[in-house]
């Protein structure tokens, strides 16, 4: 049971579910066609996988957190990633569409070079994308085209249009889930609310003196998100990443404690997480336009 499962092909996917492989790179898969089942796997991912789950028959633990998703739903995974997967029913067949690419099959392809844009396969806990109807409909529409080209058989044209519906695929699942961030827009803005009381917790108190600046996971741990799950959100609510956010703050504090104490620019730059003052010299020049100390001169002339 506790055997881990190094999926680097997708035959071997097939070969488990007895399914066909009809390309040696790609596959599209229909669990309602499978003659095997595996009652548990623990897969470690060499293959980007991307499943359509029309009803919710397992449990899927992601890293050391269980995944949420509810029938309907999309979950993703990539290479280097490992899931364990539990069945909560006896039947064979599973309601379940997807598709599985080996990262050979992106190289020298324009995919290949925008694949990581494509964040929501590191997505992590409680980031399934949730279809409406018409959604799901596009979704189902896409696998089955690219099944009809692999049923065609390979050609100097395969890899071409396999990549590009795939393309297109990604495409769809990335505004799907930008619709989510919108209609989540309320959740969304209980995040930034918890997000901005965290930075200032971080730098009100010697946390930044003792551990540094800040990093995007420090607060996304802190969120229960993952890192990109957090930078996409934040990016569609303000307009920034968290790395522009993070340094929006940190400005912001160097010129009030810039203003309102006689605190040298290196201890202020100490205080707030800097290892070497001229780092916070160089980013407050780029911010605002001067340095530090001409920032304080312009200050006390007012």
């Amino acid at each position: 049971m506790d055997k881990i499962l190094n999926l680097n092909n997708v035959d071997l996917y097939n070969q488990i579910y007895g399914l066909e492989t009809l390309h040696p790179l790609v596959t599209v898969i229909d669990l309602n066609k499978a003659t095997r089942q595996m009652t548990y796997t623990h897969w470690n991912y060499g293959v980007y996988a991307l499943y359509l789950k029309l009803e919710k028959a397992c449990d899927i633990k992601y890293g050391r957190q269980t995944y949420d998703y509810q029938e309907g739903t999309v979950v993703c995974f990539a290479p280097r990633q490992t899931t364990e997967t539990t069945l909560t029913t006896d039947r064979v067949q599973l309601n379940v569409l997807g598709i599985l690419f080996h990262p050979d099959l992106l190289h020298g392809t324009s995919l290949g070079k925008t694949i990581k844009k494509y964040t929501f396969f590191s997505y992590e806990v409680n980031e399934a994308l949730h279809l409406s109807a018409e959604e799901r409909s596009i979704i189902e529409e896409l696998l089955k085209i690219i099944r009809m080209e692999l049923e065609h058989g390979i050609d100097k044209h395969s890899k071409t249009l396999l990549v590009n519906h795939i393309e297109l695929l990604l495409n769809y699942c990335m505004r799907f889930y930008e619709r989510q961030f919108t209609t989540r827009s309320k959740a969304n803005s209980d995040v930034l609310t918890r997000f901005e009381n965290l930075l200032n917790e971080y730098f009100e108190g010697p946390q930044a003196e003792q551990d540094g600046l800040p990093t995007v996971k420090y607060f996304a741990d802190k969120l229960y998100l993952s890192s990109n799950y957090f930078g996409d959100m934040l990016k569609k609510e303000t307009g920034k990443s968290p790395q522009e956010y993070i340094q929006e703050k940190i400005i912001e504090l160097a010129k009030e404690r810039i203003s309102a104490t006689e605190n040298t620019v290196s201890q202020i730059a100490y205080s707030l997480g800097f290892q070497y003052p001229q780092h916070l010299c160089r980013l407050f020049k780029k911010r605002v336009g001067c340095t530090p100390n001409e920032y304080r001169t312009q200050n006390n002339q007012q």
